[in-house]
């Protein structure tokens, strides 16, 4: 309520219930006994209505002291059902509140005054029934710890914080964000257990429902590192409600047996893109960093060859070939020479056998093959850039190789083991596995909806891993869609039929999923219709993870919207309170002086004033402790450029028709049972890998052994491939017994 008084003078007594009461006795009067006044009774009756509409008035204004006070300390409950929660197809609902304006920033100055404090301190009575339940447990106590209005001494909400930030205006509205804003990416700060994952299903619950027809509907993904399974239930049950449980996919490492399956790096637009994908998640720090880049190539040279063979790469065969790089080597050169001549094989395998391998180098006695065939592709000048790279890997001595991707093959063996296998490599022919194989091209074009259950909380390693080669992907298909827009590859019939895609991506602890392909994907995925929605704790989280604070001050510059809930870090508050201009409050002080009269004829002893003067001072338009001290489900809004909201989130409300299937319901009493903390399940896999003294040496020494090694090869001498047509390739038994024989 703005007030037409400089001050507006809301932290007083409710001193307008004297006049309201003393107009209402008038009015009482002059309606009843008009004669007692004197009054004719149509005179009295005018007097009566007039007398009543001053004291009504005068009641409305020492009633909304009355509430603003009450406000300080308590806001009125305020909780939706899912069902409840608006949905616009052209504003995003983000909660209930209000603008932030200067007059704000003054009342709330008031309220931290020393006369204002009074008005935010609970009542004697109130501290009493306090203290006597700390010791005491009877049927008082249950008394005084009623939730009821009728309850004198009613517990607080456990919100913590100070309500009185948001209690300083009773007049609230909806607070929409427009959706075109949307492109613009939003970022959520909040330390643990503030909200943000109620703020969540809020945002989530509105782009389930948003959309009539299948070309209308948006694609909902939202990354779980941690598993809620809160968050699962109401995407579930959303989908259903909304008619969409058939687009609905569950990814969850924790529990493969009931997730879909997902190949990482199976889609791609370049196959180098593979390579990424899995080296990415390697440290590249120090003498790391080499390793780190051999690690690239050799997977590179894996992946290439098997899409050649028409193969689609998967976790499980890079780790297979990586630890076996020989088999996809003779598997390729079969594959290659056979399509070229195929007497060429054969031949091979016939001069193979007959090499008399006490002449070949260390790394060849036991590869006599091997060397024939690097023989004849140099002897013969061929040239194929996926036989040649894998000829290269080969050359090297195998305990060399096996040193520099040390640390690949750790995290290629955490991302194959058991159950994950199947899911992170899974196998398209069979048929009787009944768990869906998605993509992100298949779940943008179906508009669907998808929840990532990381399982961080269980297995870092894999968490980061996975959830840092979705992100990539996702990149990947950003860049895709950019080019060819989402039909490219359909028929001609339906293509230019649907509209752009919008695809919401929230990302809870989105600081774990990010690596330096999640710059691009939000400084230039709004042409494809990414609108990002990342949840974090701190700046700090960011900057830990890139390892940069250049990098992560150009990640929160990506971020038009800023959602601030409750935050510790005094670095993290400044991203919002920075942004704020100054505004002038002011100030009320009392002045009071007296003087003493010297003039022994003055019949006065001495003279006295008292007045109040009223000064201005700049501050903030918000204060960093304003956001540090944020009550649970309130958070200042930041959109629109320049525009400041304060609101506060809805409480969940039960919804009797929120149904689960009995299979999904155990698995959410499940994950609510049994998920337990990992000590830094936050930390990025493989931080801390360092190669070994010995690795370090090696890899010094690798261009002078691959030298020795082609001198090895003795590059000068002529193979005679036979020129009989039906010549018979040698049988491994043969080659086996011949190898006795020597012996």
């Amino acid at each position: 309520m703005a007030s037409k008084y400089l001050l507006e003078g809301l932290l007083r007594p409710p001193v307008e219930f004297y006049p309201a009461a003393a107009h209402a006795a008038c009015a009482y009067v002059c309606s009843v006994a008009p004669w007692s006044l004197a009054l004719h009774p149509a005179i009295g009756y005018g007097l009566a209505a007039g007398f009543g509409g001053i004291s009504y008035l005068r009641f409305r204004q020492g009633w909304r002291i009355v509430r603003y006070h009450r406000n300080l300390k308590r806001l009125p409950h305020y909780a939706l059902t899912s069902r409840q929660i608006p949905v616009n197809k052209k504003f995003l609902f983000l909660g209930r509140g209000f603008e932030w304006q200067p007059e704000h920033t003054q009342r709330l100055y008031d309220c931290f005054s020393a006369d204002g404090k009074k008005y935010l301190r609970p009542s004697k009575l109130f501290n009493m029934a306090r203290e006597y339940e700390k010791h005491h447990e009877n049927l008082i106590t249950k008394l005084t710890t009623s939730d009821s209005r009728f309850n004198p001494v009613r517990p607080l909400p456990p919100v913590e914080g100070i309500p009185a930030i948001h209690g300083i205006e009773l007049d609230e509205i909806d607070v929409m964000q427009p959706l075109n804003s949307r492109g613009g990416h939003t970022a959520v700060f909040g330390t643990t257990g503030v909200g943000k994952t109620r703020f969540a299903e809020v945002l989530v619950t509105q782009d389930i429902h948003r959309g009539k027809t299948q070309a209308d509907r948006e694609v909902v993904v939202f990354f779980d590192p941690k598993g809620d399974p809160d968050m699962l239930k109401r995407m579930y049950a959303e989908a259903k409600r909304a008619g969409r449980d058939k687009e609905f996919y569950m990814f969850h490492l924790g529990y493969p047996e009931k997730s879909a399956r997902y190949n990482p790096i199976g889609r791609f637009g370049r196959v180098s893109e593979v390579a990424g994908r899995i080296s990415g998640q390697l440290s590249g720090a120090g003498n790391s960093a080499a390793f780190k880049e051999f690690a690239w190539r050799f997977t590179n040279v894996v992946a290439r060859a098997l899409v050649e063979m028409g193969e689609r790469p998967n976790y499980s065969q890079i780790s297979r070939y990586v630890q076996n790089i020989d088999g996809l080597f003779l598997s390729y050169a079969e594959n290659y020479f056979d399509a070229i001549d195929p007497v060429i094989w054969p031949g091979l395998l016939n001069i193979s056998a007959n090499v008399d391998v006490k002449n070949l180098s260390f790394g060849m006695k036991e590869r006599p093959l091997i060397w024939v065939i690097n023989q004849y592709i140099l002897e013969n000048k061929i040239f194929d850039p996926v036989l040649e790279g894998l000829a290269t890997a080969v050359r090297y001595d195998k305990t060399y190789f096996d040193k520099i991707v040390a640390s690949l093959l750790p995290l290629l063996e955490k991302l194959t083991t058991g159950k994950i296998e199947e899911l992170l490599s899974p196998d398209y022919d069979d048929v009787n596995d009944e768990r869906p194989i998605f993509d992100w091209e298949e779940v943008i074009r179906k508009r669907g909806i998808v929840y990532v259950g990381l399982d961080a909380l269980s297995d870092a390693t894999v968490a980061a891993a996975v959830g840092n080669s979705m992100f990539a992907d996702l990149v990947s298909m950003a860049g895709h869609i950019y080019k060819h827009g989402v039909d490219e590859g359909l028929p001609e019939a339906f293509k230019g039929q649907s509209k752009p895609v919008k695809i919401n991506l929230h990302c809870d602890e989105f600081n774990e999923l990010m690596g330096d392909e999640f710059i691009p994907l939000i400084n230039k995925g709004r042409g494809a219709g990414m609108q990002v929605t990342a949840y974090t704790q701190t700046i700090a989280d960011i900057e830990a993870r890139l390892g940069n604070r250049a990098k992560a001050e150009q990640t929160i510059g990506n971020f038009n919207t800023l959602i601030m809930f409750r935050v510790k870090s005094p670095a993290t508050a400044k991203l919002l309170t920075d942004q704020l201009h100054k505004v002038t409050i002011l100030q009320s002080m009392v002045t009071s002086s007296f003087t003493d009269s010297s003039n022994p004829d003055d019949d006065k002893a001495f003279t006295s004033n008292t007045g109040e003067r009223i000064s201005q001072k700049e501050v903030p338009l918000l204060d960093v402790a304003n956001i540090t001290n944020l009550p649970k489900g309130q958070a200042f809004i930041l959109m629109n450029g320049s525009t400041l909201y304060k609101v506060r989130m809805p409480l969940p409300a039960i919804d009797d028709e929120d149904l689960i299937p009995p299979s999904m319901q155990a698995l959410l009493d499940d994950m609510q049972k049994n998920y337990h903390v990992t000590v830094n399940w936050w930390e990025p896999a493989f931080k801390d890998y360092t190669p070994s003294k010995d690795i370090v040496d090696s890899f010094e020494n690798m261009v002078t052994d691959e030298k020795m090694a082609k001198a090895d090869l003795d590059w000068g001498s002529d193979i005679d491939l036979p020129e009989d047509d039906e010549a018979e390739p040698i049988s491994q038994a043969d080659t086996d017994e011949q190898d006795m024989e020597e012996e």
